[in-house]
């Protein structure tokens, strides 16, 4: 397997980057921001697995990581997955992934897996009491990421 590459747009507490972070080391995959990455879609090139990640802002993956992906050329089925932090957890109710897993695949990605754990969360109402899921992610949340890594690494063979 190439090095993968992350996409990971953590622009709160740094709860999403340490979740890429625990990916990035199992996989020994580079990460960037939707920000500096080429719009053209350059930075994929070469990279037989991409990851895609943010925290969940009001039901939602962030609006810059978004953006990147409506604006990248069409894929041919190269593999990719999701990773998010957020105070709530997914659910039938909230299913914050299903948006971003049809976008990924109207581009052409073959999306192989996803991975999704608490994070620290200020954005309102929360704020108002100091927020929700202090603490997270925690070492428990970092090892269940670098679990999910190692699965798609062991998969990908």
């Amino acid at each position: 397997m190439s090095e993968p590459i992350l996409v990971c747009a953590s622009v709160s507490h740094g709860n999403t980057r340490q979740v890429a972070d625990a990916i990035a080391g199992v996989l020994g995959a580079s990460v960037i921001s939707p920000e500096s990455a080429d719009p053209a879609g350059r930075d994929l090139d070469g990279h037989d697995l991409v990851g895609f990640g943010s925290g969940i802002y009001y039901g939602s993956f962030h609006s810059d990581l978004v953006a990147y992906i409506e604006a990248l050329p069409p894929q041919d089925g190269k593999p990719a997955f999701l990773f998010a932090t957020s105070g709530l957890a997914e659910s039938r109710w909230l299913r914050f992934s299903a948006s971003l897993v049809e976008r990924l695949e109207h581009k052409g990605f073959d999306v192989v897996g996803g991975f999704s754990c608490r994070g620290f969360d200020t954005f309102m109402p929360f704020k108002l009491v100091g927020g929700i899921r202090r603490g997270r992610p925690n070492n428990t949340d970092l090892a269940s990421a670098r679990a999910f890594a190692e699965h798609l690494r062991d998969n990908a063979r």
